[in-house]
């Protein structure tokens, strides 16, 4: 894959989405889409993620985390380019 075909973004996810298992969800859901990154809780309440990899696996990962787990209510989701987090599985970290 060519550095023009893989795109890496920052997602704020807004919502009921904390306490609902989204972060171990988005974990299992960007590794079977293949993705780079990470996800963690906020303090504020959101869930901020970076993924990273090919241009559609990112934007279909973008558009499952608009329902996320079965327990979430996803009211928006803020994106925004980020930079590449490089090689290495997805992972899940600390709240900040």
């Amino acid at each position: 894959m060519t550095d023009a075909e893989r795109k890496s973004v920052r997602a704020r996810i807004h919502g009921r989405v904390q306490g609902v298992w989204y972060r171990g969800w988005t974990v299992d859901a960007a590794t079977a889409f293949g993705l780079n990154g990470w996800v963690r809780n906020r303090s504020d309440g959101t869930v901020e993620a970076v993924f990273a990899g090919p241009a559609a696996a990112v934007d279909r990962m973008l558009e499952a985390c608009r329902k996320g787990p079965s327990a979430a209510i996803v009211r928006d989701i803020a994106v925004e380019p980020a930079e590449d987090p490089g090689s290495g599985p997805f992972e899940q970290r600390p709240t900040v």
